[in-house]
């Protein structure tokens, strides 16, 4: 199974052939971007991109009991062709019910508040975090992870900072971590120069 990359319009995403979900999923946010209004799309498709064995599929979620949960938010995108590819399940993590449409929720709405306030762009990888022997849904085994964060990077303070959330319905928004804590956390080291925002492919650890 392989890692790929894949461009979309307003997003890139390095997806996992093994986990069948994104290993992380990278944006750049600014004030003009998030001030377009768009309208909210919910045609969730799987990704011909991608081989049909290291793909999730429709059915993997169906009465799984666990949402589709984007990693990067269908309120981030610009134009209906963006909002149209959020729904791409190679967006798309297993996500407790409540948390993706509450406490994540407001993760992803803080995130969008502070990129309106910033001077210039602001960067933003999210990703799922897993155990050593992840839960799994549907025939393709699709990995559930413990584990969601959202790290933020603004070059204009070189400030970079991180959301940290189980994925479970009982998890509640925590004080933010530093970008040191999320590294130890993950065994990623995500912005290898901040003033230039390069980003490195995790290593293993994150998703065994």
């Amino acid at each position: 199974m392989q890692n790929r990359a894949l461009c979309f319009d307003n997003f890139a995403v390095l997806h996992s052939g093994t986990s069948r979900t994104p290993m992380y999923v990278a944006e750049r946010l600014d004030r003009d971007q998030l001030s377009l209004k768009i309208e909210r799309g919910s045609r969730f498709y799987a990704d011909a991109r991608l081989p049909r064995a290291e793909r999730a599929e429709l059915a993997d979620y169906k009465r799984s009991g666990f949402d589709r949960g984007h990693m990067a938010p269908a309120a981030d995108m610009v134009s209906d062709t963006s909002m149209a590819q959020s729904f791409s399940l190679a967006n798309m993590v297993p996500q407790a019910s409540v948390n993706n449409r509450k406490p994540w929720a407001s993760i992803e709405q803080a995130t969008r508040n502070y990129a309106l306030r910033a001077k210039g762009h602001v960067y933003v990888i999210t990703g799922p975090v897993f155990d050593a022997n992840p839960p799994t849904i549907g025939a393709n085994r699709v990995w559930v992870p413990r584990h969601l964060f959202k790290l933020v990077y603004d070059p204009s303070t070189q400030r970079a900072w991180a959301h940290w959330l189980e994925n479970t319905d009982t998890a509640r928004v925590g004080t933010p971590i530093s970008y040191e804590e999320l590294v130890r956390r993950t065994g990623v080291e995500w912005l290898p120069a901040r003033q230039q925002l390069k980003l490195p492919i995790p290593s293993t650890r994150q998703t065994q």
